[in-house]
């Protein structure tokens, strides 16, 4: 461990060897797109069900507490991203900034997350499609549509919707991103349509009392409750921004496109999550929907609107795919990354003709294909928010330590009022960590400790043989 310190200084793609370089082919509107395609999806269609049980109509101020925090740890992205604009997201940031070990244990953190975010969402379509197949008659065995822990053999529709997105990141990243777009547009619409159909029957009572069950975290082991308890559950319906710093090195023009992208997509999240949140606990009393797997389309059917719950489960089915595609494009080249750098075989890391890298989307695809047709994604899949947390505290330390170590650096974006941004975001994501149950917190510190170990038995010798080679 005699370089866990050691800093990492950022090559130019341009210099970089061919089967190395990743092509530049993603401007803004791919990157906001790609952006609100990762943010909105599973948390805003499910977890509002979720966090109106945990805080009741007070769920509107947890998707507000959790937006702040997210918007702080989104300003800090933007600025240290056009600074540093390498591929690799939080594990480069810090890599740059504190050295390789912490850069390796932010790399553990964001590869668990994108592995449970990947395979939880490609589960949660299987359900979709499932269900859509029997609504047309074309119903597929139960042991085909679950893991052995629910009595199934595996999960064919989820391992299918994993290996649609990999062929399609395989193909090309523009136009994978343009699909992006398109399925984005979709899924806005949708949830357009949900907030027209539902604001019609608003009724003011259903916000009162509007803190049923109190503003800390409270409650038993397992069942906390209280509008922080259920902002740390919805902070999983906000990230994803965090995919688009993962795309520094294929923007045409990093320094205006990551900032316009982060922010941007940011911005408009919030806008309608706040829209939705408010249509859905004005529409319907929300003990009604609370804790629903599919508290959206409850609402509409609960509402007399059947047609429209139809129409929001459809676009679900065809919209879903976006958050695996940003999501699995964000771990795929954080993978991508760490094995360029020599933490993971470097053989991983190298690009087909047409400027992607198949070996470590063929991987990545593997390794979260047997997550979703194998293992039922539910305590554990909390696991993902520390592992976010831990990667926006990073960044938002690296913000502050670049302020203070370079602050004649040129900046692209500057964040501003920089400092009390960064400690926001920093103490809001503490905050949030400690929020969770007690069980993702105990995950999280194991999972950490594997990683640690795995640094000092390869990581470590392997980066150095990587950096003799490259010298």
């Amino acid at each position: 461990m005699k370089n866990w310190n050691r800093r990492k200084t950022v090559v130019a793609a341009e210099d970089l060897p061919q089967e190395h370089r990743l092509k530049r082919s993603l401007s803004w509107p791919h990157l906001v797109a790609l952006g609100v395609g990762a943010i909105v999806g599973t948390g805003i269609l499910t977890l509002i069900g979720v966090g109106a049980g945990k805080a009741g109509p007070a769920v509107i101020l947890s998707f507000a507490i959790a937006g702040l925090i997210c918007a702080c740890a989104a300003l800090a992205y933007a600025e240290v991203a056009t600074m540093i604009p390498a591929s690799g997201s939080a594990y480069t940031y810090s890599y740059v900034v504190f050295g390789e070990l912490i850069a390796w244990m932010i790399g553990v953190a964001l590869i668990l997350e994108y592995t449970l975010v990947v395979s939880a969402v490609a589960v949660g379509w299987s359900g979709y499609a499932t269900g859509f197949l029997q609504s047309i008659h074309l119903p597929l065995p139960p042991q085909l549509t679950q893991g052995p822990e629910l009595g199934g053999i595996v999960n064919l529709p989820a391992i299918f919707i994993i290996v649609v997105v990999a062929g399609l990141l395989i193909a090309g990243t523009r136009e994978s991103a343009t699909l992006n777009a398109i399925l984005v547009v979709i899924k806005m619409l949708a949830l357009a349509m949900f907030v027209a159909v539902a604001l019609p029957v608003f009724d003011p009572f259903h916000f009162h009392p509007f803190m049923p069950l109190g503003f800390p975290r409270n409650g038993p082991a397992g069942h906390e409750v209280g509008v922080m308890a259920a902002a740390a559950i919805i902070f999983f319906a906000f990230y994803g921004f965090d995919a688009i710093a993962t795309a520094a090195e294929e923007a045409k023009n990093p320094g205006r496109d990551l900032a316009i992208g982060i922010v941007g997509s940011m911005a408009v999240c919030i806008l309608i999550y706040m829209a939705v949140g408010a249509a859905a606990v004005g529409a319907v009393a929300y003990t009604r929907f609370a804790d629903s797997p599919e508290p959206l389309a409850l609402i509409l059917r609960e509402i007399g609107q059947t047609w429209a719950a139809r129409v929001l489960g459809a676009s679900a089915v065809i919209a879903l795919p976006t958050v695996i595609l940003a999501f699995f494009y964000g771990q795929s080249r954080i993978f991508f990354t760490v094995a360029r750098d020599g933490l993971l075989p470097r053989s991983l890391a190298r690009v087909s003709s047409r400027g992607t890298p198949v070996r470590i989307t063929i991987f990545t695809a593997v390794v979260t294909s047997v997550f979703a047709g194998l293992i039922p994604l539910t305590a554990i899949a909390a696991l993902a928010n520390a592992g976010t947390l831990a990667a926006f505290i990073a960044v938002c330390s690296a913000m502050l330590v670049l302020r203070r170590r370079e602050p004649d650096r040129k900046r692209l974006f500057r964040a501003p009022a920089g400092p009390v941004v960064a400690v926001v975001g920093i103490l809001g994501c503490l905050y949030l960590f400690i929020s969770l149950p007690n069980r993702t917190q105990m995950f999280f510190c194991f999972a950490q400790a594997i990683g640690l170990i795995l640094y000092m038995v390869y990581g470590s010798r392997a980066a150095d043989r990587a950096r003799g080679e490259a010298g």
